[in-house]
């Protein structure tokens, strides 16, 4: 059965026993030359002629085997070096017999055959080759005695050769075992970088805020996906980061230039973010290059939401018990006070201060109360106009409104949303529009439109803009502009539609104020228009 490739041996072991039948090549056409130029001082005896070129050819013609065995990977590769080994050891004694035996220096090229293979064979068989080596200098000095052409005296040199063999075999046994661990201590170097650049691109990856490392030239050298959602841009690594980001790349030269600059930037994608770079030296070696953290400001602004919103909960769970029991002793007290006073109108104007106030502090803990139940939905579907028709009339009732109060909404529009939650939310936004328009007909409208596939429903009044400077803050809990307000309306109307699956905003027109909801936003529904 002919013998399978071998294919367990590593592949450095194939390419060196290569380079070692490469270096018995030019050591063949080196002595050829050598001999051929000088062979007037080498060759005295025309006779020497032929046995020599008959060993070089064989030579040739064992190298040129050995190649085509090398490739093919059979025999096995210590049979294939130890073969190698003991062809060279036989050409070299009987290229040095032919020459004079040890006296011609040619047995001094034994060694670096047998470091070579010691070395490639990392350290075994080595005392092997060397053995055979002696073995052989031992039997052609042992022929030489015999056939007189040499003399007892004359066994010095080749037994010093002999010890020389063993000598370098245990080198090159030294030199492999020190190789062996160099290279099992790279590899092992090797594994433990792969799987600290493995875990470092597994942190980049999960950290929740965008990385860019960027060069001193301006290329992107690493990034994760966070960067890319954030950006809304494809990144390659290698590519100017100019090209995708330009505003990025300004704000890295900038950064260069001063390093305590804070940038902030809009980048695109639907819907638009604001987001804050935050940028780091990667070290002094390199001082150009740098990374860049990109984060996401609307992110962070709804994470300190949140954490108000959980601090707000702790209030609430003995907001009713704490609260509410004394204030009602309060507005009681003031009523049976009103009732003793008669028509003092001193003692009325204090009652009512205080009926007032106990009031006030009602709504507070109602809405903030409203905060809990925000999320016990009854989504049905709502005809809009037949339903705002019913909500506005209703509206102009209770708060007594004489003006008109237009509407405009195509017929047979539905949207789906639990219908005390929306009645919850434009009571708020048309008792807010209604205290700041001008009050007069036209001052406060409703408009239905869509756009994008979603219906939108605008509230417009005529009355002053919001400042730039609160826009950013006006959905924040406990945030209000008068003194009386308790800063929870517009944060609970936006809860309330988020929960339902909408969206409300400040949408700032040329005059007035104007504040939309856009229905079906994150649960994939249709609105319809029958």
């Amino acid at each position: 059965m002919p013998d399978k490739p071998d294919h367990n041996t590593p592949e450095m072991h194939w390419r060196s026993l290569a380079l070692l039948n490469l270096f018995r090549l030019l050591c063949v056409v080196g002595l050829t030359l050598s001999i051929a130029v000088f062979s007037h001082r080498f060759v005295t005896d025309p006779g020497l002629r032929g046995p020599f070129l008959w060993l070089i050819s064989s030579d040739l013609v064992l190298i040129g085997l050995f190649a085509v065995t090398i490739l093919k990977r059979k025999p096995s590769f210590e049979i294939q070096l130890s073969v190698q080994v003991v062809t060279d050891v036989i050409f070299l004694v009987c290229l040095m017999d032919l020459f004079g035996g040890v006296r011609s220096g040619l047995g001094i090229l034994l060694l670096p055959y047998l470091a070579a293979a010691g070395l490639i064979s990392r350290g075994r068989m080595t005392l092997f080759h060397a053995a055979v080596a002696s073995i052989a200098l031992l039997i052609e000095q042992a022929w030489r005695v015999l056939q007189y052409q040499a003399s007892f005296d004359e066994n010095f040199t080749p037994a010093l050769l002999c010890v020389a063999c063993f000598a370098v075999a245990w080198l090159g046994h030294r030199l492999s075992r020190t190789a062996e661990a160099s290279e099992k201590l790279a590899e092992q170097r090797g594994v433990d970088l792969q799987n600290l650049a493995q875990v470092n691109q597994r942190i980049l990856q999960d950290v929740s805020d965008g990385v860019v490392v960027v060069d001193s030239l301006g290329h992107i050298r690493q990034f994760n996906e966070r960067a890319e959602q954030l950006t809304g841009r494809s990144l390659l690594i290698g590519d100017l980061v100019a090209e995708p980001l330009p505003r990025l790349a300004e704000a890295v030269a900038a950064w260069q230039q001063d390093r305590t600059r804070m940038v902030e930037l809009v980048a695109g994608g639907r819907p638009q973010k604001t987001l804050r770079l935050r940028m780091v030296g990667l070290s002094d070696e390199e001082p150009g290059d740098v990374m860049v953290y990109l984060e996401d400001m609307d992110r962070l602004r709804h994470e300190s939401q949140q954490l108000k919103l959980a601090a707000l909960g702790r209030l609430t769970a003995n907001l009713a018990h704490e609260i509410r029991n004394p204030l009602s002793a309060i507005s009681h007290a003031a009523q049976l006070l009103g009732e003793e006073t008669g028509d003092d109108p001193l003692y009325t104007r204090l009652t009512r201060i205080i009926d007032d106030n106990a009031k006030r502090l009602e709504r507070m803990v109602h809405d903030v109360l409203e905060l809990n139940r925000r999320d016990r939905l009854q989504i049905t579907d709502i005809d809009l106009a037949q339903w705002l028709a019913g909500f506005l009339e209703e509206f102009r009732q209770v708060e007594k409104i004489a003006p008109l109060l237009p509407l405009a909404c195509p017929p047979n529009v539905v949207i789906r949303f639990d219908p005390g939650h929306l009645h919850q939310v434009l009571w708020n936004l048309a008792r807010n529009g209604w205290r700041y328009c001008s009050q007069s007909d036209g001052s406060l409208t409703f408009a239905v439109h869509q756009a994008e596939g979603h219906w939108m429903l605008d509230v417009y009044n005529d009355g002053p803009p919001v400042p730039a400077d609160a826009q950013v803050q006006l959905f924040e809990p406990f945030f209000t502009t008068e003194s009386k307000g308790t800063g929870l309306g517009l944060y609970i109307a936006r809860e309330i539609c988020a929960a339902n699956a909408a969206h409300l905003v400040y949408a700032p027109p040329e005059k007035g104020a104007r504040f939309r909801i856009t229905f079906g936003m994150n649960d994939g529904q249709k609105n319809t228009n029958g």
